[in-house]
């Protein structure tokens, strides 16, 4: 047996080594449903329970407990979610949800997309905060049906709060290794007529490398006004801004440079309105606008990026009656992309795109879902996708079994289809990228609401991969690739005996170019993660996380050869004193056994830090 395996068998060990814990989860209550509603799925409030598509569901609250705040650690405990990081705090990482691309992955922000083959969100995704009233759901799978292109591997959204209850405020300040000083502030307060949120977040760290500094801030605005019983209005403003040194690899071409800088400002916001025309009968809308811009600067130039968006979103959603309901809509959306660097890019694109869903119970404990949706773009053409789920849950609401099918595509890019320079030309024939994809599974939930044990077997086939050829000249672009990636995730989040709060998550992926019969890079075998948190009483509170990735290709920075990655483990301490009802102080040390790895070659990541901080509540 190679070392790898014996590596993944001892990880898997370790999470097993929960089971004998569960039985005892499942005794002493009487079954009843999770009062938990996710709104990604279906894009209509559905509870977990009856839902075919797999949903991570992750709170503010869940978050702050762990000492998690940005949206790269906030996604290290969803299964088939591996996220990996070229450079320290602030690099640009790119997530690999079920083994699809990142832009293969659509982040939805506020109800509007957050990206699209031209705007990019791994900057972002590398150094934005995750704000102290949002919320995170990541739905599994192709999601195209309802959010049209990128959304092959899945769908990310984070989306603000509305605020609730009496004004109140929360102050936070964080200092600690690699010169990291950061703080935090946000407000929150609502009643049936009004309610408002509030966060900012930001700072500064060294990291640990020459040239590597972060500066971000990172702030999330919602304010909601219910104007008459059948009438709400409301409006969000989200923002980004970051600064990182970007040294390039520690080895190989363009090594430790001293003067390159990477800069991001990106700004959302949108308005919105709720109508309900009767009592089966809603209306939602949004209009929304993304202002992005990105400077890449070498010091012997500087690369430009801007991306301009604005989308009008509207669904419709009647009730037959209590089993039976139906959404349709539309999307309209125009993008402007400017590009100064490779492929000189100065497009304009429009799309529009209908939907429609239906959900029907035709039996007791039966959930069915089934979706089209047609997306008309001026410059590549139309895409046509549908999706179907199917969930059957147990008479005591203890068991649900789930299974989904569906269709996605992915828009080739400005550059793809019309990029410009003295050796590369763009290929306007292009087609989008397609995928289809199904999965099974089954959820078992405790009784009491204590938690929930998820399996998730899933196969999606990818064609029309969009590849760049500079085997001619000038170089150019082809649909020519196909792809396959398949495997298995294991999710649990529950209370352990003890109250012993445990959330853990595995996956095993196999990810293949079909062309070239290689695996695809940075799509590691095995991964998973394993947090366990407790109170202790009298304020005290600690928990410990451990995170792990084995059997990667990559390729090195040096020579560009394709490598087997080096496997790690990295294990986290953190813990909180309640002073009293106003003051909490924390601590943290992030990678408590000084793990020595990178996630992409060349870029190590930071060593052992120390982390403490003081929150107060007003």
């Amino acid at each position: 047996m190679n070392t790898t395996i014996t590596a993944s068998i001892r990880r898997l060990v370790l999470l097993a080594g929960l089971a004998p814990a569960i039985p005892a989860l499942a005794q002493n209550a009487e079954p009843e449903k999770l009062p938990v509603y996710v709104f990604t799925a279906t894009r209509t409030p559905a509870a977990l329970t009856t839902l075919g598509t797999y949903v991570d569901r992750i709170t503010a609250a869940e978050l702050a407990r762990m000492q998690l705040t940005g949206l790269r650690s906030a996604l290290g405990g969803v299964a088939g979610a591996p996220a990996f990081a070229s450079g320290a705090t602030g690099g640009v990482t790119s997530l690999f949800l079920r083994g699809a691309n990142s832009n293969q992955t659509l982040f939805l922000v506020d109800g509007i997309r957050f990206n699209d083959p031209n705007t990019d969100y791994q900057v972002a995704f590398g150094g934005m905060g995750f704000g102290a009233y949002d919320s995170l759901e990541v739905s599994h799978g192709p999601q195209s049906t309802l959010y049209g292109g990128e959304a092959v591997g899945g769908v990310v959204a984070l989306r603000g709060q509305r605020g609730a209850g009496s004004a109140q405020a929360t102050l936070a300040v964080e200092a600690g290794s690699f010169g990291t000083v950061q703080g935090a502030v946000s407000a929150q307060g609502g009643d049936a007529k009004r309610a408002y949120t509030f966060s900012a977040s930001g700072g500064h760290t060294d990291n640990a490398r020459t040239n590597n500094q972060f500066d971000s801030a990172t702030y999330a605005l919602r304010l909601d006004r219910q104007v008459k019983k059948d009438l709400a209005f409301g409006a969000t403003w989200r923002g980004f801004v970051g600064r990182y040194g970007s040294p390039g690899p520690a080895i190989g071409f363009g090594a430790n440079d001293p003067d390159n800088t990477e800069s991001e400002s990106n700004q959302l916001a949108t308005v919105f309105a709720d109508l309900t025309l009767s009592p089966g009968l809603t209306s939602h809308i949004v209009l929304g606008g993304q202002d992005r811009r990105y400077v890449s600067d070498t010091g012997a130039g500087e690369t430009v990026v801007t991306n301009r968006r604005a989308v009008l979103d509207w669904q419709g959603t009647y009730a037959v009656n209590e089993r039976h309901r139906v959404t349709a809509g539309l999307t309209a959306e125009t993008n402007h992309t400017r590009n100064t660097g490779f492929g000189s890019i100065n497009k304009r694109q429009s799309l529009l795109a209908f939907f429609a869903q239906d959900e029907w119970t035709p039996a007791e404990h039966v959930y069915l879902t089934a979706g089209l949706r047609s997306d008309d773009h001026d410059t590549f053409g139309r895409a046509t996708t549908g999706r179907a789920t199917a969930a059957w849950l147990s008479r005591d609401s203890r068991w649900k079994l789930r299974a989904t099918y569906g269709t996605a595509f992915r828009s080739p890019s400005f550059l793809d289809l019309y990029g410009r320079s003295s050796f590369y030309a763009g290929n306007p024939a292009l087609r989008p990228e397609k995928a289809r994809g199904w999965d099974a599974g089954a959820d078992y939930y405790f009784a009491g609401n204590r938690g929930v044990l998820s399996a998730t077997w899933f196969d999606t086939r990818y064609r029309n991969l969009v590849v760049f050829n500079f085997g001619v000249f000038p170089g150019t672009t082809a649909n020519v690739d196909e792809a396959r990636t398949r495997g298995l995730e294991l999710a649990g989040k529950f209370t352990l005996p003890g109250a012993v709060e445990a959330r853990l998550a595995y996956t095993y992926l196999e990810a293949e170019n079909l062309t070239s019969r290689t695996r695809l890079l940075r799509r590691p075998r095995n991964s998973g993660s394993l947090d366990l948190w407790r109170d202790f009483g009298r304020g005290f509170s600690a928990g410990t996380g451990v995170a792990f990735a084995a059997d990667r290709r990559d390729v090195h920075a040096a020579s560009f050869a394709t490598i087997n990655a080096e496997d790690y483990t990295v294990v986290r301490l953190y813990g909180a004193w309640q002073v009293n009802a106003r003051l909490a102080v924390k601590a943290r040390i992030e990678n408590l056994l000084d793990e020595r790895y990178e996630e992409v070659h060349g870029y190590p990541q930071l060593g052992r830090g120390v982390f403490a901080g003081a929150e107060w509540r007003f």
